[in-house]
């Protein structure tokens, strides 16, 4: 058996081994990977799929669509290889070989890119409902306007910090930095604050 591994990887010119050397631990990197996503271990974040939609939360999510990753990489040269492999045993030449393989590489990227940001859209903690937070406290973030004449912003624990709109009845400007209590939620849901 050894012989015969031996025998077919010294038959094959260098294009064909580096192909063969892409494929076969990228392929087997990207079984791990798939395996752990689908158990649940590879997964970025936990949500709540179960609460009511009912508002949308401004939060510093980083970059949305992601296109160099570690995960990206390793689909990209797993399918690399394996393109390389297909298109050497089909007779194609090694400058149209080399030019397929780093196309559907790419493809593969863009393709994993584009359901991780559809995936962590789904995951976006916008499902949850904002009565909760009345009565609760919240920091002001950005300058609070007096008596309803422009919006500010508070943050406020809700599975994690979120930072909301905010507008007071208060005859004076809530400055950044101060603790306020939600009273109500209002049109939009902006929250009705006060100053503790």
């Amino acid at each position: 058996m050894l012989l015969s591994i031996e025998t077919w990887w010294t038959s094959m010119e260098v294009l064909e081994k580096i192909f063969w050397a892409f494929a076969l631990p990228f392929s087997a990197v990207f079984l791990i990977q798939l395996i752990m996503e689908l158990i649940g271990t590879g997964t970025d974040s936990d949500f709540d799929a179960t609460s009511d939609a009912s508002f949308d939360v401004d939060q510093d999510v980083g970059i949305g669509f992601q296109f160099i990753t570690l995960k990206n990489f390793i689909a990209f040269f797993t399918i690399f290889g394996w393109t390389g492999i297909a298109s050497l045993d089909a007779g194609l030449g090694y400058g149209m070989t080399l030019f397929l393989s780093i196309i559907a590489g790419m493809l593969m990227m863009l393709i994993m890119s584009t359901i991780s940001y559809f995936i962590s859209k789904l995951g976006e903690p916008g499902a949850m409902k904002i009565d909760v937070l009345v009565g609760e406290t919240a920091a002001v973030y950005l300058r609070i306007p007096a008596t309803k004449s422009g919006v500010g912003k508070v943050q406020v624990n809700m599975q994690g910090i979120k930072t909301l709109d905010a507008i007071t009845n208060n005859n004076e400007d809530i400055k950044s930095g101060s603790m306020v209590k939600i009273v109500s939620v209002e049109t939009g849901n902006i929250l009705l604050v006060e100053l503790l």
